[in-house]
Formats: C-alpha cells, sequence, structure tokens
C-alpha cells in the first residue's frame, strides 16, 4: 500500500527553542508540505530534508547532510537540479511562528528516493540557495525524524 501522509515532529536541539510539526501529504504528482513552528527568532531560516532520521545528538549533526540521492548540487526548491532535501526557507514573524506551505515534485513519500525515516532540520540562518553543500544556513535549530502518518 502506498504511504499517502507523513508527519514529522520537531525538537528543539540544545540551546535552542524551535518545535513544530511538518506534514507530507501525496497530492497527485507532488507532496504538499506543511510546516507550522514555533520558538524561532523573527526572520528568515533555512528548512531542509536531512539523509538520517537520527535526532540523537544534542547539537543535531546526527541527521547528516542534506538527503541527495540524486548527488545533486545544492540549490532552490524551484531549481532543476537540487538536493531532494532542499526546502528553502521558512519566514518567522515576530512572535516566533512560522507557517508553511508549498508542493514539491521531487520528494517521494515510496520507492526509491523515499523520505520516509529520514531527519528535518529547521537553522538558524537563511538558506543562500547556491552555496554548496549546504547553503550557508547556519546552525541546527530543532530536529524532527519524518515517519508515516495516519491518513
Amino acid at each position: 500500500m502506498a504511504t499517502s501522509k507523513a508527519v514529522a515532529v520537531l525538537h528543539p536541539t540544545e540551546g535552542n527553542t524551535v518545535s513544530g510539526t511538518i506534514t507530507f501529504t501525496r497530492e497527485g504528482n507532488a507532496v504538499k508540505v506543511v510546516a507550522d513552528l514555533t520558538g524561532l527568532k523573527p526572520g528568515t531560516h533555512g528548512f531542509h530534508i536531512h539523509e538520517f532520521g537520527d535526532c540523537s545528538a544534542r547539537d543535531g549533526a546526527s541527521a547528516g547532510g542534506h538527503f541527495n540521492p540524486a548527488s545533486m548540487p545544492h540549490g532552490a526548491p524551484a531549481d532543476k537540479q537540487r538536493h531532494a532535501g532542499d526546502l528553502g526557507n521558512i519566514e518567522a514573524g515576530q512572535d516566533g511562528k512560522a507557517h508553511l506551505e508549498i508542493a514539491d515534485s521531487v520528494l517521494k513519500l515510496d520507492g526509491a528516493g523515499s523520505i520516509l525515516g529520514r531527519g528535518v532540520i529547521v537553522h538558524a540562518a537563511p538558506d543562500d540557495l547556491k552555496t554548496q553543500p549546504t547553503g550557508n544556513a547556519g546552525g541546527r535549530q530543532a530536529c524532527g525524524v519524518i515517519g508515516i502518518a495516519k491518513p
């Protein structure tokens, strides 16, 4: 049976307060990503799927690098060549809350290149969408693992 929905519950890394949920829902040939986060500093924050679903390190480093099964360069979500995990940026308001909804045709919930079991990281700084291999997005403020959700 094909997976239709996944979720990541994000918890803060050491010294941070960022938390929230991110859902991934299959919609046709794309995956709809909906993120709701709190505890952010106002401004722009890089937001990526990482290669390992391991948030055991206090700084989030155990999640590894950006999820990149096709060995592409780092880029923006709209780029034809990019890491599968490159979701761009999320914008936090003065209240520290952020909401984002995007549709992504690169993400997969099943088969080769599936995001299930991978990590999601919210970073301290904006992703500049070009610096290799990380977008220069700074420290890891929150980490979560993508798991199958109840449809």
